[in-house]
Order: structure tokens, then C-alpha cells, then sequence
């Protein structure tokens, strides 16, 4: 009749390696809310370089189309025209315009989580904590039991 009472132990450790993994495993709740926060940030990082590529596709058209833009980007670059001259004013130093920004690479994150291994080594040394306890409450109720026994035998007499 005791064999089922220690098996509450198995069963506990079962218990406790479940809702660990479900908690901290990498499938668990931890995992799935880092990988949501991941999601978003990527969703942030699309819609930038979706208004990058909108930038940059005006940027074309308007080389493409547009003669003035070409004309401004070209003496931007030390190109002129026959007719123009350049005057140089020294000690103003070159500005240069870096209006174009490609994105930012933004690397996928791994989501931490507590190995599969160190979850069943915690459940085991529970299950074998709890197993350990049981024995020694029922050792302890065994000799307190038959103290019991013994003193009542003497103060019978």
C-alpha cells in the first residue's frame, strides 16, 4: 500500500519537468514572448527600409527625369557644364552630403531559453528530494511508532 504513495514522486517530478518546459523550454511561454518581441522589431525594421526604398526610388526617378536635380547632383560632384565656372573659397572646407542611408542590418536574436537537459536534471533531483522526504517521514513514523510501543509495554508492568 506504500508503493503508490511513492509514486507521487515520479509523478511530482513529471509534474515539475512539464510546467518548467512549458514555462522556460524552448517552446515555452519565454521563448514565444522573446520571439514576438524579435517579430515586432523586424516589423519595425521592414516598414524603415520600406521608406528607404521609397526615398531612393525618388532619388532615381528624379536623376532619371528631372535634368535640374541631375545638374545639382552633378555639381555636388565637382561636374559643371561649359558655360559655368566654379569659384573656390578657401577655409569653408568640402561639406559633402551623404543624403542616402541603405538600413541598418538588424540581426535575428536567439531566443534564451533553459536547455531541455537542465529542466530534467531539476525535475529528477525534485522527484528525488521528494522521494527522500517520504521515506524519512515514514521512517521517522516507524520508530516514533514502535518508541511508542515500547514505552507503553513498560509503564504497563
Amino acid at each position: 500500500m506504500k508503493a503508490p504513495k511513492y509514486l507521487f514522486a515520479v509523478w511530482a517530478g513529471v509534474l515539475i519537468y512539464a510546467s518548467l518546459s512549458v514555462v522556460f523550454g524552448a517552446m515555452g511561454f519565454s521563448a514565444h514572448r522573446q520571439l514576438e518581441k524579435e517579430k515586432k522589431n523586424q516589423e519595425i525594421n521592414i516598414e524603415n527600409l520600406k521608406l528607404i526604398n521609397r526615398e531612393l526610388e525618388d532619388v532615381v526617378n528624379s536623376l532619371l527625369y528631372d535634368e535640374d536635380t541631375l545638374a545639382m547632383y552633378a555639381r555636388e560632384l565637382g561636374y559643371a557644364s561649359e558655360r559655368e565656372r566654379f569659384v573656390r573659397v578657401v577655409g569653408l572646407g568640402i561639406a559633402k552630403k551623404n543624403r542616402l542611408s541603405p538600413g541598418s542590418v538588424l540581426l535575428i536574436a536567439e531566443p534564451q531559453y533553459t536547455p531541455d537537459r537542465t529542466l530534467r536534471i531539476i525535475a529528477l533531483c525534485a522527484g528525488i528530494t521528494i522521494f527522500i522526504c517520504m521515506v524519512i517521514f515514514d521512517v521517522l513514523k516507524f520508530f516514533r511508532e514502535r518508541f511508542a510501543a515500547s514505552s507503553g509495554d513498560t509503564t504497563s508492568d
